[in-house]
């Protein structure tokens, strides 16, 4: 009985361990940390939530075999840690289509020269695989450009009426209103 007591006590120390790295790594300190972009135009606001992952010398965007963070033609949930949320309080054109008010994820399948942008009903959770497709919103194609000077952090802002990506040497902007 006396062992039992201590294994349960060694148990729930290391599961008490576990959830605070957990809470410490994500919420706290996060190597990709929490960010927001707002666009406010009239009664209309805009709001992304995302996290920003830094480059840190690693290849981005490129073929899976040559070891890309971000490979072509494959799933990303634009950012790192949780899903990439839009939010709108007004019907909004997104890239020429209609998405309705409220909360949005948003992910991206990324190629050379345009992505394929994604909204989604999902808007938490981890995303580390692409959502069930019967939630998909509204699909869309952005170009990509190549920016002369590298962004070392991921960055989503707000550039006139469009949402504006960018990291390492990638743009792609996705007009809106």
């Amino acid at each position: 009985m006396k062992i039992h007591n201590i294994l349960i006590c060694i148990l729930i120390s290391l599961l008490l361990i576990a959830a605070s790295y957990f809470v410490y790594t994500l919420y706290i300190n996060p190597k990709s940390p929490l960010d927001y972009s707002e666009l406010a135009v009239g009664k209309n606001k805009i709001t992304i939530r995302y996290y920003r992952p830094y480059k840190n010398k690693r290849l981005i965007f490129g073929e899976a075999d040559q070891g890309a963070l971000v490979p072509y033609g494959k799933y990303w949930r634009l950012g790192a840690n949780l899903t990439t949320k839009l939010t709108t309080n007004k019907e909004l054109n997104f890239a020429g289509q209609v998405l309705p008010e409220g909360s949005y994820g948003i992910y991206v399948y990324p190629n050379v020269d345009h992505w394929k942008v994604y909204v989604h009903t999902k808007t938490e959770g981890y995303s580390f695989e692409e959502p069930d497709p019967s939630g998909i919103v509204l699909e869309t194609k952005v170009a990509v450009t190549t920016l002369e000077e590298v962004v070392e952090q991921f960055t989503i802002d707000f550039v006139g009426s469009s949402i504006r990506v960018r990291w390492d040497t990638t743009e792609a902007i996705i007009p809106i209103m």
